[in-house]
């Protein structure tokens, strides 16, 4: 399955078809390549993916109508949806929607944490409170989500405000790509703000998705 990351930040990812004894995956589409990246290196054939527009993570107030409309739509062709988001600025609302739904979410505030592994994130993030966090996803769509939205690309005079209140950049990668890295200091000097690279790999999104298994 191969789709842009432009289509993946405007449009999401539909599922195709549907099937009771498969699991649908719903997740956020920033999420879509490290998911269908780790149904392929575990052999996870018993799950299919749907993915809501990435762009939701700056407008975490539209997740939860669209969670539930999805699951809505979804619910009649899988009989198991699991909610690949974590909290993304919902205020708990999305697992009490969760909840209410009888579907299970993925634990953690953000993926930054659960990218990071929810345990180690929740012991360092009070002394990185001014960090900036990028994924391998918004590394590549940095200028969609972050310069264009913020009016950056045409008021870079701005940047002190948005960011002065920030000390670094951390980049967690989930895979080892020169090209990434590279766009990643690109990002960080556009902001004015010093890069540390962590390579977190897929963290406890992985671990999330193990323990799902095929419906009886």
């Amino acid at each position: 399955m191969l789709v842009d990351d432009h289509t993946l930040t405007e449009e999401g990812l539909d599922a195709r078809g549907g099937d009771p004894a498969r699991v649908l995956v719903l997740a956020c589409g920033a999420l879509a390549r490290e998911i269908l990246a780790l149904f392929k290196i575990n052999k996870w054939d018993h799950m299919d993916l749907t993915c809501l527009p990435a762009k939701y993570h700056l407008y975490p107030e539209k997740i939860v109508d669209a969670v539930e409309q999805a699951v809505a739509k979804h619910c009649e062709t899988y009989s198991q949806i699991f909610i690949a988001y974590a909290d993304c600025g919902t205020g708990g609302l999305l697992q009490a929607k969760c909840e209410e739904l009888g579907v299970e979410m993925i634990a953690g505030p953000h993926c930054y944490s659960f990218f990071e592994g929810n345990e180690v994130f929740a012991q360092t993030s009070e002394d990185e409170i001014t960090a900036f966090y990028l994924t391998d996803f918004l590394v590549k769509q940095f200028d969609a989500f972050i310069m264009k939205p913020m009016g950056l690309d045409r008021h870079p005079e701005l940047r002190d405000m948005y960011f002065g209140n920030y000390t670094k950049m951390v980049y967690q990668a989930q895979t080892n790509d020169p090209a990434l890295d590279a766009k990643a200091v690109e990002c960080a000097a556009k902001l004015g703000l010093p890069l540390e690279r962590r390579f977190t790999g897929y963290g406890d999104l992985q671990a999330a998705l193990a323990e799902i298994k095929a419906p009886d």
